[in-house]
């Protein structure tokens, strides 16, 4: 069975963008380590735009596949780009769209969760990446296997959370801890069930 990785960047206080999503206060910790780190164990989530600018060329490593919601979606869109993730199958979950804008993109208007456990049932080596963002992180939080989280030293107060979800503890597991001068660590999580 496939896992679904909630890969996300936050802040210290567990924040994944401003009360309208934001998150570009984030960006002045993406630095030359970070970003070679990044790109080397994570090259499938660099937008498929951007991949030649970073050097990335070769084939995916972990996933395969990304879901993401219309906010997430909406980044893409709002440059022109209709596939921001050309290299991997692409899902997005709406019920605003109702005819995707690409051939490469899967719109998911119902059942989500539904969706998910069919592509986790699939046959594949390469896991399935859920880019964000928060209410579909809610909705899928019985689903979610691993997390991958990029913390940035900022403290926000308020705003969008990680998850949007009802109060319910969830064990995961630390598997590792990556960090990096400028203050930004990236932990590795699995569901403990």
């Amino acid at each position: 069975m496939r896992k679904l990785t909630y890969y996300i960047a936050c802040t210290i206080d567990g924040f994944i963008g401003d009360p309208e999503g934001d998150a570009t206060s984030m960006f002045k910790y993406v630095d030359a380590p970070y970003l070679q780190y990044m790109n080397a164990e994570y090259p499938e989530t660099i937008p498929t735009h951007a991949r030649a600018a970073v050097g990335i060329d070769g084939d995916n490593k972990r996933f395969d596949t990304v879901i993401q919601g219309l906010k997430s979606y909406q980044l893409a869109l709002d440059i022109n780009v209709t596939s921001p993730y050309g290299h991997l199958r692409e899902f997005v979950a709406t019920r605003s769209l109702t005819e995707s804008p690409d051939p490469n993109v899967e719109l998911i208007a119902d059942d989500l969760v539904g969706r998910v456990r069919e592509l986790k049932a699939e046959d594949s080596p390469l896991d399935i990446w859920l880019c964000g963002g928060s209410t579909i992180a809610g909705e899928l939080i019985e689903e979610i296997d691993e997390l991958i989280i990029k913390t940035y030293p900022q403290v926000y107060g308020s705003g969008m959370p990680m998850f949007g979800a009802g109060f319910e503890p969830r064990d995961f597991v630390l598997d590792g801890v990556h960090t990096f001068d400028n203050g930004v660590l990236v932990r590795r999580y699995t569901r403990q069930r």
